[in-house]
C-alpha cells in the first residue's frame, strides 16, 4: 500500500423513488481495518474497523481508554508499519523504555490474526474462508415492499420508544411482514442477537427473508448477514465502502437511505422489480 487510502471511495449506485429508479454517482465513507501493534515486544493488541484518517490518535486514545498507558509521556513514538512497503493500515505504537503494560483486558478486541498488510482484501478473504456462498438472486420484491419497512421497525422498537438510545435490527419475510425484531445499543449487537435468535430456532439459512438495521451497513452488518445467508440488506443510512463489497462479492442486494418513498440501491438491483 504505496499511499494511504481515502477518506471517501466512489460508487455507482441506483436510486429508486416512487418505483422509477435511476443510476446515480455517489460517495461512500471509506470502511478498512487497523491494526494497532504495540513495538517492543512486537504484539498486535487489537484490530477495528475505521474510517482512514487520524489514526495516530486512534492507536493513542484506544491504548488510553483501555487502561495500557495513562498519559502521553508512555508513547515513545507512533508510526505507520513498513516492510518492504508503506502499510497504512498498520499502526506501531513504541512504548516509553522500562513500561510493563497490562494487555490482558485487550483480549476482547483482537477479532483476527495478521500478517502485515492487514487491509480490505483480507477481510473478504475470511469470509472466503469459512466457505460462505454467494446467494442465489432471490426472491424479488416491489419497491413498495421495502418502502413500508422503516415505519414497520420503528413502531417495533419498544425499548427504544422509551429511551431514544437503541440500534435495532428486524427480520422480515419476502411480503414485508415482520416476524422479529432485536434492539441493542450497538447495531452490531442487535444484527447477533438477530441471528442467534433464529440460530437456536433452527431457522438459518435465513435465504428468504429482509433485514433492516437501524443507522448505517458496516462491514461487520454485511459479514454477519452473509453467514446467514440473508439475500437483502436494508440500512436507514449509507453503507460503508466495505460493506458494498461485500454486498457485490456475495450476491447481496444492499440498500440504503431508505426514507420516504426512495431509497438507494448500491448492489443486487436485479431482486427490486422496478422500471428503468
Amino acid at each position: 500500500m504505496t499511499k494511504p487510502p481515502a477518506s471517501k471511495t466512489k460508487a455507482t449506485v441506483w436510486v429508486v423513488e416512487k418505483g422509477q429508479v435511476r443510476p446515480k454517482l455517489d460517495q461512500l465513507t471509506t470502511e478498512e481495518p487497523l491494526e494497532i501493534r504495540i513495538a517492543s515486544p512486537q504484539k498486535t493488541i487489537a484490530v477495528t474497523m475505521r474510517s482512514p484518517g487520524a489514526d495516530f490518535e486512534l492507536a493513542a486514545g484506544f491504548l488510553y481508554n483501555e487502561g495500557v498507558i495513562t498519559s502521553k509521556k508512555d508513547i515513545q513514538r507512533i508510526s505507520y508499519c513498513v516492510d518492504g512497503e508503506q502499510r497504512y493500515n498498520i499502526v506501531n505504537v513504541a512504548l516509553t523504555e522500562g513500561l510493563i503494560p497490562d494487555l490482558q483486558p485487550l483480549e476482547r478486541h483482537f477479532y483476527t490474526t495478521s500478517a502485515c498488510g492487514v487491509c480490505g482484501k483480507a477481510s473478504l478473504e475470511s469470509l472466503r474462508l469459512r466457505n460462505c456462498p454467494v446467494i442465489l438472486p432471490v426472491p424479488t420484491i416491489t419497491p413498495e415492499i421495502i418502502y413500508s419497512l422503516p415505519d414497520k421497525l420503528r413502531s417495533a422498537q419498544a425499548v427504544f420508544t422509551a429511551t431514544g438510545s437503541l440500534h435495532a435490527a428486524a427480520l422480515f419475510d419476502q411480503n414485508g411482514n415482520l416476524l422479529k425484531l432485536r434492539e441493542d445499543i450497538g447495531r452490531h449487537n442487535a444484527l447477533d442477537k438477530l441471528i442467534g435468535s433464529a440460530l437456536l430456532a433452527d431457522q438459518l439459512p435465513l435465504n428468504n427473508h429482509i433485514v433492516m438495521v437501524s443507522g448505517r451497513s458496516s462491514f461487520e452488518i454485511l459479514q454477519k448477514s452473509t453467514a446467514a445467508a440473508i439475500p437483502i440488506v436494508c440500512a436507514v443510512s449509507a453503507p460503508s465502502s466495505l460493506a458494498v463489497s461485500v454486498a457485490q462479492e456475495f450476491g447481496i442486494t444492499l440498500i440504503g437511505f431508505l426514507r420516504g418513498e426512495r431509497f438507494n440501491v448500491y448492489s443486487g438491483l436485479e431482486r427490486i422489480r422496478t422500471h428503468l
